[in-house]
């Protein structure tokens, strides 16, 4: 996965810029814009993912994401999420590194949307290494927003036909370790969810 997610990158014409140091095991949570999100992530480190069910249906991606290992939630489902959170435990024992989107879904990047706090009850239990990210996309030849980002009601076929016609896509993601969490999921969602925001405010400034 690791290898194909960067071949794929190139055909998307991906330029990553990182800041801080890449994680390699433990928890790392991060916003999500858009089903780049998984190629960038999935090209710097070997890694397993947590996403939402619909992605598995997706044309080619939806193959791809599935070959590497992800981990599917049905939103609304009590039952599978918190199976999802003891698979995610028992990744996280074994020295995994899992990517996990709380948001719950994609969203612009104008902000960084409240995170759900459903699978973080192992982290905020154990004392796994926990990495917050923060993933923007820039265009010159376009809006980001738009053709980058893959959220409100757009389609995916279409999506992915214009955004192979850019010369160039720009993704920066920043890491930054949290060294003392909560071991209250909730509290802990909040304590991430203002990290990268703090990332986002420090990147804008």
């Amino acid at each position: 996965m690791h290898k194909t997610a960067r071949r794929m990158l190139k055909v998307f014409q991906v330029k990553t810029q990182l800041t801080g140091a890449i994680p390699s095991k433990g928890l790392l949570v991060c916003n999500h814009l858009s089903y780049l999100d998984i190629l960038v992530i999935g090209s710097l480190t070997p890694c397993v993912f947590v996403a939402k069910n619909d992605v598995r249906h997706w044309p080619a991606l939806g193959w791809f994401v599935t070959m590497a290992g992800t981990g599917f939630v049905h939103r609304g489902k009590r039952t599978q999420a918190a199976q999802s959170a003891d698979e995610i435990g028992a990744a996280l024992k074994k020295g995994i590194l899992v990517a996990l989107f709380p948001e719950g879904t994609s969203s612009g990047g104008e902000t960084v949307l409240p995170f759900k706090s459903s699978l973080l009850e192992s982290a905020a239990q154990h004392s796994h290494l926990l990495t917050a990210g923060l993933l923007e996309y820039e265009l010159g030849d376009g809006d980001a927003s738009e053709e980058v980002c893959y959220w409100k009601d757009m389609t995916l076929l279409p999506h992915l036909i214009n955004l192979f016609s850019k010369r160039e896509v720009r993704a920066s993601l920043c890491f930054r370790t949290l060294r003392e969490t909560s071991s209250d999921r909730k509290q802990l969602a909040r304590e991430l969810h203002a990290e990268v925001l703090r990332m986002k405010y420090m990147d804008s400034n």
